[in-house]
């Protein structure tokens, strides 16, 4: 039964959403990419709405039916075919009324297996693609015959963009600046190592009374700089969110003063390198909505640049849907933990071979530790951490890892405040 209810949702919906971007004619940013979609469209709402009426994708609604739900401003239902049945309802009134409307939608454009961003290109044509970065791993590739493949589904939102558009590029990334003139739209670029239209430098961590507090860069473009700081968050993926959301606002004439205030009052996504207040002094970085090869190795450069009286601790779990990589990039991480990290924690099977190798590489035997699941891993560490620690934890979303961070977070009951995946839904899972 639910095999066929959700093809049935999701044609609904879709039918729904394209008639009410025919109605009221929004914007439309899309962005894709296999690393940085959910940080960059966070940071593109943030400047946007200090201009115009602004709507961007919940969470991550990447997907065939997450899509149409922030077109139609409705939630995920779940299983429940009340709550999916009041959506429909919601969005035909949406069609009929006439309520206000965002003037901007911000939305995030992913795929699992091939086929998911071309079958959402035959309806859904944006003013603005953004196209974040690509991985030599990329995430889901094991449903993809190779990499070139996964870059070839994600490009289907730069062909169907309108031609008065703009593509804004990551020029850091060769795959992504590969779509640099493949079509005659007007295009900008963004980077910290190339001669781009927004340039980042002298990125760096950012401390408030000697505790970590986020992350500050300059920007510049047409012969300004100005000073950016985001709060909360740390790692080079919110430097290059940043950019691409300056690039953004810049495509549509807002000064780059505005600019920074949007950017100012950006709330990091919940699960992607978020600082959280842990137990007995300790700073966690929550990176536990997902992971993959790339996301793990900027994970640990992150780690490694803080500075701590305390020990630099990896908690890592699995990294999912790597298929025949899996092996490999799990070895490759544990080289780069050996490198980065004082103590690491290993939650999985497919984990082993980063503990294994990480010892391989220099790691003292005694400083790693190896759990099935991720509760027994915050366990242990709430006897292990001590005061000054630094946190880093990791894993693919069907490990569960903000299940450790809820361990070892100073305040348990901001849970559903601060952490990923506290739904009822995924709460019985």
């Amino acid at each position: 039964m639910k095999s066929i209810f959700k093809p049935v949702i999701a044609t609904l919906l879709r039918w729904e959403a394209k008639a009410i971007l025919k109605k009221y004619n929004p914007k439309i940013v899309a962005v894709t990419g296999s690393v940085g979609k959910t940080s960059t469209k966070d940071a593109i709402f943030s400047v946007l709405s200090k201009e115009y009426p602004v709507r961007r994708s919940e969470k991550s609604f990447n997907s065939d039916i997450g899509i149409p739900l922030t077109i139609l401003g409705c939630q995920n239902a779940w299983s429940n075919p009340i709550s999916w049945l009041k959506n429909l309802i919601q969005g035909f009134e949406m069609i009929i009324s006439t309520r206000p409307y965002p003037e901007w939608l911000v939305l995030e454009v992913g795929a699992d297996r091939p086929g998911d961003i071309k079958s959402v290109s035959e309806w859904l044509k944006p003013d603005i693609t953004v196209l974040t970065k690509f991985a030599k791993t990329p995430v889901h590739i094991e449903f993809f015959k190779n990499r070139e493949e996964v870059i070839k589904e994600k490009g289907y939102m730069v062909d169907v963009l309108k031609h008065d558009g703009v593509l804004i590029l990551n020029a850091d990334d060769d795959d992504a600046y590969s779509f640099k003139g493949k079509h005659n739209h007007k295009t900008m670029t963004y980077g910290v190592n190339s001669e781009v239209d927004v340039h980042g430098s002298y990125a760096e961590l950012y401390y408030e009374n000697n505790h970590l507090a986020g992350m500050q860069f300059k920007v510049e473009h047409a012969g300004s700089t100005v000073p950016f700081i985001v709060k909360d968050t740390v790692g080079q993926q919110i430097v290059y969110a940043a950019l691409a959301a300056i690039t953004v606002g810049l495509s549509q004439n807002i000064n780059l003063i505005k600019i920074s205030e949007g950017i100012s009052s950006l709330v990091s996504p919940l699960g992607r390198m978020k600082l959280i207040s842990g137990v007995k002094g300790t700073m966690l970085i929550d990176d536990t909505y997902n992971s993959s090869p790339v996301a793990v190795h900027s994970a640990l450069d992150a780690l490694s640049e803080v500075k701590t009286v305390g020990r630099r601790i990896a908690v890592l779990g699995d990294m999912m849907e790597l298929g025949k990589h899996s092996v490999e990039e799990h070895k490759v991480v544990g080289e780069a933990v050996a490198k980065s990290a004082d103590i690491l924690v290993t939650v999985g099977i497919r984990s082993r071979q980063t503990a294994e190798s990480a010892m391989d590489n220099g790691l003292s035997e005694k400083n790693i530790f190896q759990f099935e699941n991720s509760v027994e891993a915050g366990d242990f560490l709430q006897n292990l951490i001590n005061d000054g620690d630094v946190i880093l934890i990791k894993g693919s979303q069907s490990v569960r890892m903000e299940r450790c961070v809820e361990e070892l977070m100073l305040e348990p009951n901001k849970a559903k405040e601060l952490l990923v995946r506290q739904e009822e839904e995924w709460k019985k899972r």
